[in-house]
């Protein structure tokens, strides 16, 4: 108990001092919470939520790459702008339901068509989760993000946008090996080492183009992971971009 002043005093408390949770319902709480959220909400130390948001080291979440089977699903998550256009390729392990992230697209100051010829090379059949924002946004030629794309060939639908249960949904699977990145991801790995939250909670928003493409397609990913129909070509088994993956 702190002494705040000669009538006051502040106590912390949290579940770790309630006598009716037993361990192993602490264990389970504790196994649920956010990690910038366990010491406030375990302890009672008070929390703005500031620093890394993702919290596991990345040598714990990289793997080498390798072919992806023809019977997995995938499918991609995008984001959009101006200063940088991003999109990141997923495919889940049907035998443990791990989700690989095996493939990116980073790219600023380019136009619509330039993004889609980069997307459709990995494969025209793979659907995406879009930014849902592009439903408004606009380009120089006022012309609607999401209707854009889709007009040049891109399988896209907005994607599931709920930030906080997003962030929670890819940091459980990180955690727990649900969620692994190829090592030749380089400007995803970039961007995780600095996906933070400032001294008032906030997201820091820079550099995290392929944080949110990664979010989107984590949660719409039942939406949108298919398996490539018989008779297509296996251009996603190649790399488009050297740096980018398989």
């Amino acid at each position: 108990m702190g002494e705040v002043s000669a009538s006051k005093y502040t106590v912390m408390a949290g579940w770790n001092d309630v006598p009716h949770l037993n361990e192993q319902t602490k264990r389970e709480l504790l196994a649920s919470t956010p990690p910038y959220l366990r010491d406030a909400r375990s302890k009672g130390i008070p929390s703005l939520g500031s620093g890394a948001i993702y919290p596991i080291p990345l040598e714990d979440v990289i793997c080498h790459p390798f072919q992806i089977p023809p019977f997995w699903r995938r499918g991609y998550g995008f984001d959009v702008g101006w200063n940088r256009t991003a999109a990141v390729w997923l495919a889940e392990d049907p035998t443990d339901g791990t989700i690989y992230a095996y493939a990116e697209h980073y790219m600023g100051q380019a136009t619509p068509q330039v993004h889609a010829l980069a997307i459709k090379a990995r494969g025209e059949w793979i659907m995406g989760a879009i930014d849902p924002a592009s439903r408004q946004r606009q380009q120089a030629e006022g012309l609607q993000l999401l209707a854009t794309y889709q007009a040049l060939g891109l399988h896209v639908v907005p994607a599931i946008n709920a930030v906080e249960p997003g962030l929670y949904e890819v940091w459980s699977r990180l955690e727990t090996g649900r969620l692994r990145f190829f090592s030749t991801l380089q400007n995803l790995q970039s961007e995780y080492r600095l996906y933070r939250r400032d001294e008032n909670g906030k997201i820091v928003k820079k550099l995290d183009h392929l944080m949110d493409a990664l979010r989107y397609g984590v949660m719409t990913f039942k939406a949108i992971g298919k398996v490539k129909p018989s008779g297509h070509s296996n251009t996603a088994a190649r790399a488009a971009d050297e740096r980018a993956g398989y």
